[in-house]
């Protein structure tokens, strides 16, 4: 979840910069770079996951942590879910893919 608002923090203040140029002439190879969020989240019930990603939170790795949110997750050709754990006051997000598999 730290890295989500980091990147959504760096993008709204790419977006917010400006450049100015004093001359246009002085411009001859502009390239133009636009960079947009292609991740389309879903959010999923818990009780919907698919039984390699519940096998998976129930793994000695996810010990002691619950579930408490998912979506799922569609990023140009990756597909995973995202799901909000929790454990006792600390809270964080791991992604795991359809077959259990933690995403990087």
């Amino acid at each position: 979840m730290k890295k989500f608002v980091l990147a959504a923090t760096v993008l709204a203040l790419a977006g917010f910069s400006a450049v100015q140029a004093s001359e246009v002439n002085t411009i001859k190879n502009a390239a133009i770079v636009a960079v947009q969020d292609s991740a389309v989240k879903t959010p999923v019930k818990l009780e919907e996951l698919p039984e390699p990603v519940t096998t998976a939170l129930k793994s000695d790795a996810y010990k002691g942590w619950t579930a408490t949110e998912a979506w799922s997750v569609k990023e140009g050709t990756k597909e995973y879910y995202l799901i909000n754990i929790k454990k006792e006051a600390e809270t964080g997000s791991v992604k795991i893919d359809k077959d259990g598999k933690p995403v990087q």
